[in-house]
């Protein structure tokens, strides 16, 4: 039975970038390959088996070509978005803090400016974690095994910001339509 590491199952290393030309042909190549309609002879097992490996090249497929799940999927191939596992520096956790209770303050008084002025905020502080952890994906490729550990722990705190900020985005659309 192939491996269900998304990457080997295509024979990719693994990536934080991706050759998204060679993604999509590895797919398309699976594709055709296990496609039930050319295993319609065979014994039930190996039609069982054809869907597994149908059902798995697509998966690969959905979470590998979307940045963010292949952010979180790789994460979790080293274990490292298990409960327990998810502290975020303290620092970053005040900012959030004071902006939650910004939010909070717009909940009882609505207020367009500062909604807006929040929005800034938060776009600045994404733009900012953006930039920081670029280098960091965009070098994991070629860092050698021994030094990939501190660069996923890098990785792991970049997504739990983005996911903390997303959530303040997330309420402030509501507010934004509520103005």
């Amino acid at each position: 039975m192939p491996t269900s590491n998304y990457f080997e199952f295509y024979g990719l290393p693994e990536s934080f970038r991706p050759d998204v030309a060679a993604l999509k042909r590895q797919y398309y190549a699976m594709s055709r390959e296990y496609h039930p309609d050319f295993h319609a002879t065979a014994t039930p097992e190996k039609q069982q088996e054809i869907l597994h490996l149908a059902t798995l090249n697509t998966n690969a497929y959905r979470v590998l070509s979307d940045a963010d799940q292949r952010m979180a999927y790789i994460l979790g191939q080293h274990g490292l978005l298990e409960e327990g596992k998810q502290e975020l520096p303290p620092d970053f956790l005040m900012e959030v803090m004071e902006l939650n209770e910004q939010l909070m303050e717009l909940e009882f008084e609505p207020d367009a400016a500062a909604v807006e002025r929040l929005s800034e905020e938060v776009n600045l502080l994404s733009n900012t974690l953006e930039s920081g952890i670029e280098p960091v994906l965009a070098g994991y490729d070629g860092l050698p095994h021994e030094a990939r550990p501190q660069a996923l722990t890098q990785v792991r705190t970049y997504y739990l910001k983005k996911r903390y900020l997303l959530r303040i985005r997330e309420s402030l659309a509501k507010f934004a339509t509520r103005s």
